[in-house]
């Protein structure tokens, strides 16, 4: 038995979504089950450490993850030769100055999303670790959703015929913050402090979009705050100064036209937070962050249009739920331990920071296309 043990250093995971699913649903529970398995009896061991400007949250987070290793200071972490990997999943302004220490440093690249404040500085993460020879990777998660993985079998069978659309629906009410807790941080909803939703989501939608459905060639993306005041952390009203709701039509390669509305002030009526439609010329599918229905051309039914009577089809009644004919692992985990692999074995990992640069390019475009009401095309980076 060879144990590859390897020290990760991971910033920012205090907040919601490090705490949750970097650290307690992937990297404590790959210790937990013995590290990563490889091929003759070999095994990657993770040994992190937090990083963070609170320590008391530090401490917090050490007792509720098990992770004995905390610090407050990410140069001394730097220094530290054991560490060969670092994490960033600090609000994305303080982001590139981080990535930047590391590379410096000679540490492995693995970050979340977005991965600078725009394409420029994106790029330049990019290459100042290919320039170095460091691996680099950026978090894409909702392509290992059993939802997607179930929307990508079904491409790869040829279920859809010729896609046509897709059609994705993304969000949930967000609470103000005067009577009921809100759900998110207030600086979602500030532009000075990198928030919004086009910044947030669009980066998702590229990857998505690319890897599954086809390359994005341009956007026309409509942006809104229609929630003008909300509550913060302290109890104090403040200004919302960046967009709550997004509205984007993408071209893709190929000739399939997807559209996505994003928001935080919408009430859910469907399956899902997340859902995605895609129609074909010999099949549909909808599908959820786990579950997928499809309806092939055979169960399709053949409405008329007449509003003078009740809808005598029960549309719901044609769609057939995919069975779970594979087992899936929490997204975020399942990236973490192939990156663990490309660093340790050099297994392939195609999702690097130029990756990441390319859905901070479809943000900015999104922004630039709601600033000047019309199309932007997306050049290949």
């Amino acid at each position: 038995m060879k144990e590859h043990k390897v020290g990760i250093i991971m910033n920012g995971v205090t907040g919601r979504m490090g705490t949750n699913q970097h650290l307690l649903r992937s990297i404590a529970e790959i210790i937990k089950q013995g590290g990563v398995k490889l091929g003759g009896g070999e095994t990657i061991m993770p040994d992190p450490v937090l990083v963070g400007r609170d320590r008391s949250k530090l401490e917090k987070l050490s007792a509720l993850s098990g992770v004995k290793k905390i610090s407050t200071n990410l140069e001394e972490t730097l220094v530290d030769a054991n560490n060969i990997i670092y994490f960033d999943s600090q609000t994305t302004g303080r982001r590139a100055e981080a990535v930047k220490l590391a590379v410096k440093a000679g540490k492995h690249i693995y970050c979340e999303k977005p991965i600078a404040v725009d394409t420029k500085t994106a790029l330049e993460l990019y290459k100042l670790c290919t320039d170095a020879k460091l691996k680099n990777g950026v978090v894409q998660d909702k392509l290992w959703l059993p939802g997607i993985l179930k929307l990508k079998r079904l491409i790869q069978q040829g279920f859809f015929g010729e896609i046509l659309s897709v059609r994705g629906e993304f969000g949930y009410w967000v609470f103000e913050g005067d009577n009921i807790p809100a759900q998110r941080p207030s600086w979602n909803y500030r532009k000075e402090d990198d928030g919004g939703i086009i910044v947030d989501m669009l980066c998702h939608w590229r990857y998505v979009l690319d890897n599954v459905f086809g390359k994005v060639k341009s956007v026309s993306c409509l942006g809104a705050t229609h929630i003008p005041q909300r509550i913060d952390e302290q109890g104090k009203p403040y200004k919302c100064t960046a967009d709550d709701a997004a509205y984007a039509t993408f071209e893709l390669e190929g000739g399939v036209i997807a559209h996505f509305n994003s928001s935080w002030t919408t009430r859910v009526r469907r399956d899902d937070l997340l859902t995605l439609q895609v129609d074909g010329t010999k099949g549909s599918a909808v599908a959820g962050l786990r579950e997928c229905y499809i309806q092939h051309y055979g169960n399709t039914p053949k409405p008329v249009w007449n509003p003078d009577i009740a809808q005598p089809i029960n549309f719901f009644e044609g769609w057939s739920k995919v069975p779970e004919q594979e087992s899936y692992d929490n997204a975020f985990k399942a990236q973490w331990e192939l990156f663990l692999k490309h660093v340790v074995k050099d297994e392939p990992f195609p999702w690097d920071l130029r990756d990441g640069a390319r859905g901070v390019q479809l943000a900015e475009k999104g922004i630039e296309s709601w600033s000047k009401r019309c199309w932007v095309d997306i050049p290949k980076i």
